[in-house]
């Protein structure tokens, strides 16, 4: 059997863990020689080097270097994989060159398994590739994205390509260490959607076999809950329901545009779109119109991957403490706002009854209820939000939760399935 990569190609990270024929995985790692990086920031730059030489493109940490150090102009894109769904993304230019969703996509894996550690082939390696239950982005079109996957990966010279729910990868590294015959709910989240898999996992003369029950999920997870502490803490500075006069009366500035701003991997559209024109020339009118400068400074800065780090490292503390310290330079070297966790857990609620509506949808399409559940697993980044874990334990009861290796599990699941010689049952059509 050939080597074997399981890849997790998330909304924020991207790991990825290969498997030889013995099922020993071992996690990719990326490096420069001075750092080196298991899960790695799923981002992309391209810095303009002129006419005559070709883009000069980076992924992950390098990307984030590249666009905060360098001189020249830096092009900046992150959160891909919420437009992989999307048919309004028809691709995009980057300094005069052309790149479809799939180049994009293509560039990235490329830049970053030239900082692999580990060498292999790709014409002689199976990629394992995790898909999302549910696609984010609105009304997502399921089959455009699958189409996108496989010419990205083909584009880097990938021919045995399999496609497994990122769920069930998770679910297939925590059954390795199942005793028993054991139902299992597997909620994955992060940081673009939320993904529920229920799998019946039996053993059988020693091997392992795994039915599928049910599956569902929701386009809501960490970057939702990002755009929550955004829309309350900053976006007031930055003029969200404030005024401008026009013909007599006065007027609130549409709110639509401070979405636009929220969310941070929209930035680079937003910047170049007749909307962001329109703002600007209605400054002059502005009743607030410090607040929109600065709206206009950020943008213009390209401040958006910044403003996402920072308010990630909040929401981070507050998985434990009760109350974090937010402030952001650009912003005002006087601006500083306290964070606590009971407001954080109140602008999030709506969006913990939406996940939990769709789990309800996902334990009746399979004809189940949570007593029929005997393990909860829960992986991703967004799992380690308090108000996500006590909202599982008080629906299944503590005794049945299960974690571990949250940001690893769904890839090194994914390699294993893909060392199977019955590999082609676990995964779907693309």
């Amino acid at each position: 059997m050939h080597q074997t990569i399981g890849l997790d190609f998330g909304t924020s990270n991207t790991v990825a863990v290969s498997a030889d024929s013995d099922f020993a995985t071992q996690p990719i790692s990326f490096g420069d020689g001075n750092e080196v990086f298991t899960s790695l920031a799923t981002v992309l730059s391209f810095l303009d080097r002129g006419a005559a030489r070709a883009l000069n493109a980076e992924a992950g940490p390098w990307a984030i270097k590249q666009f905060l150090e360098s001189y020249g102009d830096v092009r900046f894109i992150q959160s891909l994989k919420t437009f992989a769904a999307s048919p309004v993304f028809k691709g995009t230019g980057v300094f005069g060159v052309r790149f479809e969703f799939e180049d994009l996509m293509a560039t990235f894996l490329e830049c970053a398994f030239e900082r692999a550690g580990t060498a292999f082939d790709p014409s002689s390696t199976r990629l394992t590739v995790g898909r999302p239950v549910e696609f984010a982005g609105y009304n997502p079109d399921e089959a455009l994205a699958m189409e996108r996957y496989r010419r990205a990966f083909q584009k880097v010279g990938f021919k045995d390509i399999l496609f497994v729910m990122e769920p069930v990868g998770a679910a297939f590294s925590y059954a390795q260490s199942l005793e028993k015959d054991t139902t299992i709910l597997v909620a994955d989240l992060g940081g673009g959607t939320t993904d529920y898999s229920i799998m019946r996992f039996e053993m059988s003369a020693g091997h392992l076999k795994a039915t599928p029950l049910g599956r569902g999920g929701i386009g809501i997870a960490g970057d939702t809950f990002d755009y929550r502490i955004i829309d309350n803490v900053i976006l007031p500075k930055l003029g969200k329901g404030s005024t401008y006069k026009s013909m007599g009366k006065v007027l609130e500035i549409p709110p639509n545009l401070f979405s636009n701003f929220a969310r941070w991997h929209m930035l680079s559209i937003f910047k170049t779109s007749d909307d962001y024109k329109e703002m600007k020339k209605l400054l002059r009118w502005c009743v607030e119109p410090e607040k929109i400068e600065l709206f206009i400074d950020l943008v213009d800065e390209d401040q958006g991957y910044p403003l996402y780090k920072s308010v990630s490292e909040t929401k981070a503390l507050l998985s434990s403490e009760e109350e974090a310290e937010f402030s952001f330079a650009p912003l005002g070297p006087d601006f500083k706002a306290s964070v606590s966790r009971k407001n954080f857990e109140n602008w999030i609620a709506p969006d913990l009854a939406r996940m939990d509506r769709a789990l309800d949808a996902t334990l009746a399409k399979a004809g189940l209820t949570e007593n029929d559940i005997d393990r909860v697993f829960m992986t991703g980044g967004t799992s380690f939000v308090p108000a996500v874990r006590r909202q599982f334990a008080n629906r299944f009861g503590q005794e049945r939760m299960s974690g571990g290796n949250e940001l690893t599990s769904v890839a090194n699941g994914l390699a294993l399935i893909g060392a199977r010689e019955d590999a082609g049952d676990w995964a779907i059509a693309a």
